[in-house]
């Protein structure tokens, strides 16, 4: 039997030694980030081109189909009415588009979107802007568990209270939450940067890898490897820049926000993980 070389399985499946000492978001954190790109094969559209969509007797495929069909004319700007609280509306957008939505959403909305700029006016069922890649989701009102789950980039943003498991995942970009979050809000965070300008609940930041949350509130309890750290004249200048692009304050003043990041104790950044080694070996 030939002898297969476990460092060619293991490059092979994604995994290697790289270093990762001493690697973390904070090497290159830049509070001006730069614009992202869009698809080559995206749609022309103009803003001030106006379409709308009444979702009345509609399901969730003709509306998803609809909303492709007004961006192909050109539409840049699309008012859609009624949803009805339906699941896995406005998702797999890979274009720019401003995206007004009048009443709520359900379960996954918003998903796999890179580019758009949303706004809804209601509240959102769970996991809204589930592995957003780029672009804008504000929403006015109240949301669901896992919000913002696997995010990869872009801003999402809650105006009101959110349920467990905010950023759950998180690879990237920004969640913005101006009141309230559940239990493990940050599990098992990779990337990003997370602001909460409410209370926090029971197990923040739970076995996240790095990134960094902001609390606004009372922190219930910190999660497995979730400790405390400086707040510096980077972090205050990024949450003011942040938090005016939307019109937010923390309840206490910047300068009372709470920083919380990962200890680094849980992991080990230098070589495979035990669990990787018996997968290869």
């Amino acid at each position: 039997m030939a002898t297969v070389s476990t460092s060619g399985q293991s490059h092979d499946m994604g995994l290697h030694t790289e270093k990762l000492t001493n690697r973390t978001q904070q090497r290159f954190f830049d509070a001006g980030e730069s614009a992202n790109l869009t698809y080559a094969w995206a749609p022309e559209v103009d803003t001030n081109k106006v379409g709308t969509l009444d979702c009345e007797g509609m399901d969730a495929t003709a509306i998803n189909i609809r909303i492709r069909e007004l961006m192909t004319e050109g539409c840049g700007t699309i008012n859609l009415s009624n949803p009805g609280s339906m699941h896995g509306l406005c998702v797999g957008i890979l274009s720019r588009l401003q995206l007004n939505v009048t009443g709520s959403l359900g379960y996954f909305g918003c998903g796999l979107i890179d580019g758009p700029n949303v706004n809804i006016s209601g509240r959102v069922g769970w996991s809204c802007g589930e592995n957003m890649m780029a672009g804008t989701i504000i929403v006015q009102k109240n949301a669901g568990s896992t919000f913002g789950a696997a995010i990869r980039g872009g801003d999402l943003v809650c105006r009101g209270d959110v349920g467990s498991r905010t950023g759950i995942d998180q690879k990237g970009g920004t969640i913005i939450v101006g009141g309230k979050t559940g239990a493990f809000t940050g599990f098992m965070m990779q990337r990003g940067r997370m602001i909460i300008l409410g209370d926090a609940g029971i197990n923040l930041g739970d076995s996240m890898y790095d990134g960094t949350i902001y609390v606004g509130g009372k922190i219930e309890g910190l999660g497995v490897d979730a400790v405390p750290a400086d707040l510096n004249d980077l972090d205050r200048k990024w949450l003011k820049s942040k938090l005016d692009l939307y019109g937010m304050e923390a309840p206490n003043g910047i300068d009372n926000i709470q920083k919380i990041v990962a200890g680094k104790q849980l992991w080990n950044y230098d070589n495979l993980e035990p669990s990787e080694k018996k997968l290869v070996l």
